[in-house]
């Protein structure tokens, strides 16, 4: 890939104080202090102490009854009932099992939110260079405007140029002062989300070039990357996998729930104690859960299906863009441009080429120029996208 033949001094500051971060680093600061990714942490602990409840005992239940007569004076009797409900054994293993498959659904779509959130990061930063690069080529427009308004109005009073020529230069520097205007927007705009995302912590991005990316050779290499390690088809896995398990729980739920429990009775100079041992069947409460659990299942199932043909897809798509937009690049030779730009300025300036032409020139290169960091810029966002899953 050829490299742009400037530095670019605009980035990101907030403070004086703070060290250039490259965008790796710009990533774990924004993975440290995005809010979302917070709350997701917090709520991800909360559905997981859920899921755990699921598997508790039932809650021990205690009963006091006394009784009363006509011919007894005070309490006549009593009864002092206390048990324990719980399900059938097997079940809690059921139960442990699908409990342990719905907490790797949520731990892999916290992984999905931390991929998408530092991707958005990812592509801000690539924003931002791209923006720097502009905001460079615009200061070295404005910089010949300014220099080839002072020679052509020198020019002017020496009678050796027309106010034509002056007026066509102003107008350019009138052109590129809105670029800039419109360049600081855009730039301020970005740099605002990345702070957001950033918990509004301070950052100085101060990379001037895009970070190098890992060529891909051929197709089958960057499919099987994609398909072994995209969180979303994980996920997808992950929930098909829990919904298998919920079938197995629902399967046992026809068992009885039992009861134990201990009882005592007195009575006016008589006391009794004993066990109890009780249960209850599931005969109306069970109705349709387990074809309730098997449909969820086979959706499931569905959704696993269509997440790894979408995935599939978007590879082979992804593939023939980067082909694409990697031959659109190599058409473009910048040293060749900017050698252009140094050329068609000397020959204004040594009276070899009027400033119509050398705008007529100037602009056509100009917007090569700007079309050639456009497609890198799509290519960066595009691997970065191919790439998503490393970050």
């Amino acid at each position: 890939m050829k490299k742009f033949g400037w530095i670019l001094l605009a980035g990101l500051a907030f403070s004086g104080g703070l060290q250039a971060q490259k965008i790796e680093e710009v990533l774990q600061s924004v993975e440290q202090h995005n809010k979302e990714l917070q709350a997701s942490v917090h709520r991800m602990e909360a559905a997981k102490m859920e899921v755990q409840t699921r598997n508790n005992l039932e809650d021990p239940s205690v009963e006091y009854s006394p009784f009363y007569a006509s011919n007894v004076d005070g309490m006549a009797s009593s009864e002092l009932v206390v048990t324990q409900g719980f399900d059938f054994p097997t079940l809690y293993a059921a139960r442990n099992r699908s409990g342990k498959s719905q907490k790797n659904v949520l731990d892999r779509q916290q992984q999905v939110l931390r991929r998408d959130i530092l991707l958005q990061a990812k592509n801000l930063c690539l924003d931002l260079i791209r923006l720097n690069q502009e905001q460079q080529l615009l200061a070295e427009r404005m910089k010949n405007a300014d220099a080839l308004l002072e020679l052509f109005e020198k020019r002017l009073k020496e009678g050796d140029a027309n106010a034509l020529e002056v007026n066509k230069i102003k107008m350019e520097r009138m052109k590129v002062q809105t670029e800039v205007a419109q360049n600081n927007a855009t730039h301020r705009t970005a740099l605002q989300q990345l702070l957001a995302m950033n918990g509004n912590m301070p950052l100085e991005f101060a990379e001037t070039d895009y970070p190098k990316v890992e060529a891909i050779r051929d197709y089958q290499t960057l499919y099987n990357e994609v398909m072994q390690s995209d969180v979303d088809l994980q996920v997808a896995e992950a929930t098909a996998q829990a919904a298998s398990e919920e079938v197995k729980v629902n399967k046992q739920n026809w068992l009885p729930k039992l009861e134990v429990g201990y009882r005592r009775n007195t009575s006016v100079g008589e006391k009794s104690n004993g066990f109890l041992v009780g249960g209850s069947f599931p005969l109306f409460s069970n109705r349709k859960k387990l074809k309730i659990a098997k449909a969820q299942a086979l959706s499931a199932n569905l959704q696993r299906d269509n997440a790894r043909l979408q995935v599939e897809a978007k590879v082979q798509s992804q593939f023939n863009e980067m082909q694409q937009l990697h031959e659109a690049m190599q058409a473009y030779d910048v040293p060749l441009m900017h050698h252009t730009l140094r050329l068609l300025y000397d020959a204004v300036t040594a009276g070899q080429l009027s400033i119509i032409d050398f705008y007529v020139e100037a602009d056509n290169v100009y917007g090569n120029l700007q079309s050639y960091m456009t497609l890198e810029n799509q290519y960066q966002k595009l691997m970065a996208d191919i790439y998503k899953n490393r970050l």
